[in-house]
């Protein structure tokens, strides 16, 4: 897995029907790797229904897999019928997120749990799984957020609720590096898809294109490429969180 080739390799992709997950499914699928595409909810089903079409028109083995990722059986499960159908995972990334913008003193305790739950608890489970299951020199690496590093209010959940993922990654590859894992996060900017439109309003869409310094929001076409080399060429960064976000915060 030192190398680019991902022919052959079993890819499994939480939150892999649509949006970046998506792109990446396509991407793997191009390059002739096996897919396990998860998906949390019906309201994401066409969506990745059509994403396993294109991948399987492409020539992959693919399947499709539906779970809340914050109920611990399904990141199992999810895990157990990839191995069940390929023989086993060589690269595993999540990119599920769930996005609040409230003011601190608005925030209820079910919005906390609910956040913590999607942006925290199942991120650490899907890394336990991760390495548990996976193939000895296989690849890790999971979606945050560029504002970790961003001196802001209204985001605390989210932004907060990622900030573990950052430890949890180290922890991860220091643990996982003996077999060969390498085990990265990677934090966008706020990128321009329908999961970010809907807590902004226009005037703050407009700040957040001007905050950047390269220009606009982060693509998921500025992602994808990134997210790759991490888990081939890229594999002996571990423990790292790559802010990939043209400028927008830094540290």
């Amino acid at each position: 897995m030192s190398t680019h080739n991902v022919k052959g390799k079993v890819v499994l992709i939480a939150g892999g029907g649509k949006n970046l997950g998506g792109l990446l499914s396509k991407d793997f699928a191009a390059k002739g790797a096996k897919l396990a595409i998860h998906y949390n909810s019906e309201s994401s089903k066409a969506e990745s229904e059509k994403t396993l079409e294109e991948v399987q028109a492409l020539g992959a083995e693919a399947f499709l897999f539906q779970g809340d990722l914050t109920k611990i059986e399904n990141i199992t499960r999810f895990f157990d019928e990839a191995i069940a159908r390929f023989g086993g995972v060589d690269v595993a990334i999540n990119t599920v997120g769930m996005v609040l913008k409230k003011p601190f003193t608005e925030t209820t305790e079910v919005e906390y749990d609910t956040m913590f739950g999607v942006n925290s608890k199942s991120a650490y489970f899907f890394l336990q799984e991760a390495g548990k299951k996976l193939n000895d020199n296989g690849r890790i690496c999971t979606i945050v957020t560029s504002l970790l590093a961003a001196y802001t209010g209204l985001y605390s959940t989210y932004a907060g609720a990622k900030a573990p993922v950052e430890h949890f990654t180290r922890a991860a590859s220091k643990e996982f590096g003996s077999r060969g894992i390498s085990v990265t996060a990677v934090a966008p900017g706020p990128m321009d898809t329908p999961f970010f439109y809907g807590q902004e309003t226009e005037d703050a869409v407009a700040y957040h294109k001007s905050a950047s310094a390269l220009g606009g929001l982060t693509h998921i076409n500025d992602i994808a490429p990134l997210v790759e080399f991490l888990v081939t060429d890229g594999w002996w960064i571990t423990g790292q969180t790559i802010f990939a976000n043209g400028g927008y915060t830094t540290r």
